[in-house]
């Protein structure tokens, strides 16, 4: 009996090591290996692609941020009088600012040769020029951080390989709209230092370089908000119901609408034109000014006439806020998430506090503390419709 259990225990060793031996083979062990790998490399790249998306997110947004600041600056030195103070443009050169007191009275007396000295400001003193030199250095100099600040991280980023094709293309336009920024504020710029014979207004920029130069900021600020945002803050599954389809039409909509009202505040800032009709509902005795058209040919008058580019302002400031409203109570009837549900929300807030700030800035005859919030106000309720769209976007399959 013990022979015949001996010779079967050596069998099924053998067996045993035959088995071992087929699954040991240097080929069975490359393939076992290689799907472990594989395995072990999807899930790292996902975590380490999501970590990549929140790191380029969180350098938008903070990029979104500072041209934010930017907007915010230009609006209180063009409040303040001082976008002219300073007539000439040097990339490097002018970073650094006049220290000793031959060098203040040279960039002063530059000043004086200009129209805005001449028929303005003949009376100011060094220290009264001082005030608006330094607003608009300040305003230069925080917009070569906003330059430094996309173009370093990009190339970093770069060469990283943080960056998707598509991602490349996207921070490529935005580097060149920070470009474009720089080379529109100094034509803006040009056109008040530019004499004007025939004419013995007050010297300011044109109101068309003006809103070029606002409109730039405001589409790079929109983008990289938008991109930002996007890589940021996951996708929410919405179901592609028709109320939900139409939901993100009404947004996108609005959106537009909130885009082309803040626009339209440039047109009003280059013509002084809230100092025309400092009443509200009525623009003075009437609820249609009698000069609405007193230009010619017709179409002038929307870009040209102080109380047309007005009464255009108050109708967009207006049904923007009718189509926020609309928005939220549209909102209201559907199943969101709570996100999208907060985002519609502070939109909504935000609108009528813009269009009180609106009236107020009216009302008080444009002191600039209020002014400037109020154009602060504009970029704050793109912002809450940016998160909206965000938040309503449709998951790519």
């Amino acid at each position: 009996m013990l022979l015949p259990t001996l010779r079967h225990v050596l069998r099924c060793r053998h067996a045993g090591k035959g088995f071992q031996q087929i699954h040991r083979t240097p080929c069975r062990q490359w393939v076992l290996q290689r799907g472990q790998n594989t395995v072990g490399t999807g899930t790292g790249s996902t975590n380490a692609s999501a970590q990549t998306n929140r790191a380029v997110g969180r350098w938008l947004v903070g990029c979104s941020g500072l041209v934010l600041g930017a907007v915010v600056l230009g609006g209180v030195t063009r409040l303040t009088e001082s976008g002219l103070s300073m007539v000439d443009w040097h990339l490097v050169k002018e970073m650094k600012p006049p220290r000793s007191q031959a060098e203040w009275e040279a960039e002063f007396s530059k000043y004086q040769q200009f129209p805005e000295f001449k028929i303005m400001n003949h009376n100011m003193t060094l220290t009264e020029f001082k005030f608006i030199f330094y607003m608009e250095w300040g305003h230069r100099m925080w917009g070569r951080l906003v330059g430094l600040a996309y173009i370093l991280p990009t190339v970093y980023f770069w060469k990283k390989g943080y960056f998707t094709r598509t991602m490349k293309a996207q921070t490529l336009g935005l580097c060149g709209f920070v470009f474009l920024q720089g080379l529109l504020g100094w034509y803006m710029v040009k056109s008040g230092l530019e004499e004007k014979p025939e004419s013995y207004d007050v010297p300011r920029v044109s109101q068309y370089r003006l809103a070029s130069h606002l409109g730039s900021a405001l589409v790079l600020y929109c983008a990289s908000l938008w991109m930002g945002l996007k890589l940021m803050l996951p996708a929410n599954k919405l179901p592609d119901t028709g109320r939900i389809v139409t939901l993100r039409r009404f947004a996108k909509g609005t959106g537009a609408l909130v885009f082309l009202t803040a626009l339209s505040g440039a047109f009003v800032a280059g013509l002084d034109a809230g100092l025309v009709y400092n009443s509200f509902p009525k623009m003075g005795d009437y609820w249609i000014p009698d000069d609405l058209l007193a230009f010619s040919p017709a179409l002038r008058n929307a870009f040209e006439n102080p109380t047309t580019v007005q009464f255009d302002h108050r109708l967009l400031g207006i049904g923007s806020l009718a189509a926020i409203t609309g928005l939220y109570l549209f909102s209201r009837r559907m199943l969101l998430p709570r996100r999208a549900k907060i985002a519609i929300g502070c939109l909504a807030a935000m609108a009528y506090t813009q269009v009180v700030l609106g009236i107020s800035t009216l009302l008080f005859y444009v002191p600039t503390p209020l002014a400037a919030t109020h154009q602060s106000g504009s970029v704050a309720l793109l912002t809450f419709a940016i998160w909206v769209l965000a938040e309503l976007r449709k998951v790519a399959k």
